[in-house]
C-alpha cells in the first residue's frame, strides 16, 4: 500500500530554512504528482506545492519564491526546502499522493 514517512522539520527562528524529506513507497513514483500540503493549530488544511511526473511545479502565493518543491524519482523521495521561513509558515507539513498523505512533520518558526 502507499506509504509516505516525512521527515527534517524542527523549530528554526525566522528567516532560517528547513528542508522537509518524504520517503515513499508502495506505488509508482516516477508517475505520481506529488503535493506538499500544511495544517497549522486550528486551522484547515493547506496546499503548498505540487510536482507533476514532468517537473513541473505550482506553489501557493505566500510561499512563492522561498519553497522549492524537488523529486528524486531514483530514490523515490519527495523534498521542500524552505527559505527565509515566517512565523506564518508555523505548521505540520504532510506529503500527499491523492487522498493518502503521511503522519507530517511539525515546522515552527519563532524566536
Amino acid at each position: 500500500q502507499v506509504q509516505l514517512v516525512e521527515s527534517g522539520g524542527g523549530l528554526v527562528q525566522p528567516g532560517g530554512s528547513l528542508r522537509l524529506s518524504c520517503a515513499t513507497s508502495g506505488f509508482d513514483f516516477s508517475r505520481a504528482i506529488m503535493n506538499w500540503v500544511r495544517q497549522a493549530p486550528g486551522k484547515g488544511q493547506e496546499f503548498v506545492s505540487n510536482i507533476n511526473t514532468n517537473g513541473g511545479t505550482t506553489y501557493r502565493a505566500s510561499v512563492k519564491g522561498r519553497f522549492t518543491i524537488s523529486r528524486d524519482n531514483d530514490k523515490n523521495m519527495l523534498y521542500l526546502q524552505m527559505n527565509n521561513l515566517k512565523p506564518e509558515d508555523s505548521a505540520v507539513y504532510y506529503c500527499v499522493k491523492d487522498t493518502v498523505r503521511g503522519r507530517g512533520t511539525q515546522v515552527t518558526v519563532s524566536s
